[in-house]
């Protein structure tokens, strides 16, 4: 069962008006030992899924896994007993917290590659306003390297999805979502969010927040779990591609338009 954690109301006000939030010392030093313990067996143990995000010349290392909490005791503990789930309800403004995936990011020290500014939702084969995705770092994280946010980007415009590294679109046809705006040209423009974080401090944001990072400084490790849920009005939404990360099979028991209710999706909070 979920821990309890009760968040004050400016900071669920500054959610749905930001799209971004810091919450401090979610989690406690028992949990952060086994997250820590469950991202270095995901690392020991990757996934069919798992992607070298950076280039091979790249000092460092950045690499990705996708949707191993069924297979890693460690995470599903996190997943389901730690105040997370709790804490999406509260953010969410929902009756219910369902589990939609995890996400293993790991950039090792000295990795040079950049996370572009880009949106998670249009990768996902999901619809609905009510989610948060955790970003939640088991190693310090400081402002040169932490997860960076457009304040309000949130408000309903998808943007084009592309492959990180070539801005290929593979997802949605060309001209069919709006184009990434100049954020980083027009400071002044769009506002941007961002904190140092400690280990147990996480970062909660909404999945059609535009967000970024830079790559990690020598000897700065930077290991980061990311924990994604869904909320009451969350429903199917089938593509005629692969979502990233894929669903294989799930059009065939859920239709389009239906709620998330599915094994891969336990209910964790109601």
């Amino acid at each position: 069962m979920a821990r309890q954690h009760p968040l004050p109301y400016d900071t669920i006000q500054a959610y749905a008006r930001d799209g971004a939030v810091v919450l401090r010392g979610v989690l406690n030093a028992d949990e952060l030992r086994t997250l820590e313990a469950g991202i270095e067996y995901n690392l020991a143990h990757l996934s069919p899924l798992a992607l070298v995000a950076s280039e091979p010349d790249d000092p460092g290392r950045f690499v990705e896994d996708f949707c191993t909490w069924q297979t890693n005791p460690d995470y599903q503990r996190i997943l389901k007993e730690s105040a997370l789930p709790h804490l999406a309800a509260q953010l969410m403004q929902s009756r219910t917290a369902r589990l939609y995936h995890d996400h293993l990011l790991v950039k090792e020290a000295g990795t040079r590659q950049p996370t572009p500014w880009h949106q998670d939702q249009p990768y996902y084969n999901v619809g609905g306003r009510q989610n948060v995705s955790f970003w939640i770092p088991v190693d310090p994280v400081p402002l040169a390297s932490t997860l960076r946010f457009v304040a309000g980007s949130h408000d309903g415009t998808w943007y084009m999805p592309r492959t990180f590294r070539d801005q290929q679109a593979k997802w949605f046809p060309e001209g069919t979502l709006a184009e990434l705006p100049p954020i980083d040209a027009e400071p002044g423009t769009y506002r941007q969010l961002g904190w140092a974080l400690e280990p147990g401090d996480c970062v909660a944001f909404h999945m059609l927040s535009l967000h970024a990072s830079s790559g990690t400084g020598p000897g700065a490790r930077r290991r980061v779990f990311s924990a994604r849920y869904l909320g009451d009005d969350a429903v199917h939404a089938p593509r005629r591609w692969r979502t990233s990360p894929p669903f294989p099979g799930l059009d065939q028991r859920l239709p389009d338009g239906a709620a998330m209710d599915d094994p891969l999706f336990p209910l964790v909070w109601s």
